[in-house]
C-alpha cells in the first residue's frame, strides 16, 4: 500500500508535450516505467488553448471532470461529475475546452499487454524529435528531405522511444463511454456496514472498473488488490494485510490518494464522513499467476 499526500506533491506545468495548450499537473502517483502495468495518474488543469486532434492511443485511459466542461466534438462533452473510459485503439476527439478545465487522469496499460510508455520518455522523444521537425495542433510535421510523414504527436514520440511502428490494438469499443455518475444511485455495500457504493461498470478480462465509495463516520471498507482511491472528501486511516509491499498503514485525508496492490488484502477507515473516486486497476500479474497454476 502507498498513500499520497497530495500536499506534498508539487504542482509544475508540463513544457515538452506532444499537444497544445496550458498543461499544469499534479502527478499523484506513477507507476514502474517499463513493467506491463505502468501508469500515471495526475491532477490536471488545462487551458482554453488546449487542443488535441483526433486519434487513438494503445494504452487505456479514465478521465473524472472535476471542474470545467472539455468538448470531444462527436463524442460528445465532459462536464463536472463526468467519468470518461478511452479504450486502447478506440478513436476520440478532437478535444477543446470551454475555459479551464481540472481532470482527474488515469493513463495505463490496457488488456493488450502493449504497456504504457512513461511521461518521463515521451517528454525526451518530443525534445529530441523537435530536431528534425515541429510539433503544432497535436501533430508532429518533419522537416522536409527527412522521408517521413506528418503523423499524430503521440504516435511519433512512441515510435522515436521502441524503435519500431506503433500497432495498435483491434477496437473493444467504438466509442470511448461517458458515464454521468451523479445518475448513478448508491447502493449498500455487501457486508459492510456504513458503506455504500455506486458501480460504474467493469471493462475487460483483467476487472478493469471505475465506482465511487461512500463511508460513514467510523464506517470500515474491506477490499482486496490492486486499486487506486481518490479521496474526495472526509480523512481516516488505511491498513494493508498480506500481498503487498509498502507502509503497512497511515493517514489519508480529502485530496489524497491511496494504491493497493495486486492481492493485497485492505482496509479504509473513516474518521468523519468520506467518500472516494475508486478505479480498479487490471490484475495482469494475478491473471499471469493464475494461468500458470
Amino acid at each position: 500500500m502507498k498513500i499520497v499526500d497530495a500536499e506534498k506533491i508539487p504542482v509544475t506545468e508540463r513544457k515538452d508535450r506532444q499537444r497544445q495548450g496550458r498543461f499544469i499537473e499534479r502527478r499523484l502517483l506513477e507507476g514502474e516505467e517499463g513493467s506491463i502495468d505502468n501508469f500515471q495518474f495526475t491532477l490536471v488543469n488545462t487551458g482554453g488553448d488546449f487542443f488535441s486532434p483526433r486519434h487513438r492511443h494503445n494504452f487505456d485511459q479514465f478521465r473524472f471532470q472535476i471542474e470545467g466542461e472539455a468538448g470531444f466534438d462527436r463524442d460528445g462533452v465532459m462536464t463536472p461529475g463526468t467519468v470518461g473510459y478511452f479504450p486502447e485503439g478506440t478513436r476520440y476527439g478532437p478535444q477543446s475546452n470551454k475555459g479551464d478545465l481540472t481532470t482527474l487522469v488515469l493513463q495505463f496499460a490496457g488488456a493488450s499487454g502493449n504497456g504504457y510508455t512513461s511521461e518521463a520518455q515521451i517528454s525526451q522523444a518530443v525534445r529530441e524529435l523537435k530536431h528534425f521537425g515541429e510539433f503544432r495542433e497535436g501533430v508532429y510535421y518533419p522537416n522536409p528531405g527527412t522521408g517521413r510523414k506528418q503523423q499524430d504527436g503521440y504516435e511519433a514520440c512512441w515510435e522515436h522511444v521502441n524503435k519500431r511502428k506503433l500497432v495498435y490494438p483491434p477496437e473493444r469499443f467504438h466509442h470511448p463511454v461517458f458515464m454521468n455518475s451523479n445518475a448513478f444511485a448508491w447502493s449498500p455495500s455487501d457486508g459492510q456496514s456504513g458503506a455504500t457504493e455506486k458501480v460504474l461498470g467493469t471493462f475487460d478480462e483483467f476487472g478493469t472498473g471505475i465506482r465511487f465509495v461512500k463511508l460513514a463516520a467510523g464506517a470500515v471498507y474491506k477490499a482486496k488488490g490492486r486499486r487506486l482511491y481518490y479521496a474526495l472528501a472526509g480523512s481516516g486511516t488505511a491498513s494493508a494485510g498480506t500481498g503487498g509491499s509498502g507502509p503497512a498503514s497511515g493517514s489519508w485525508k480529502n485530496g489524497d490518494t491511496i494504491y493497493t496492490f495486486v492481492d493485497e488484502a485492505h482496509e479504509i477507515c473513516a474518521g468523519e464522513p468520506a467518500e472516494f473516486y475508486v478505479i480498479l486497476l487490471p490484475q495482469f500479474r494475478a491473471a499471469a499467476l493464475a494461468k500458470a497454476a
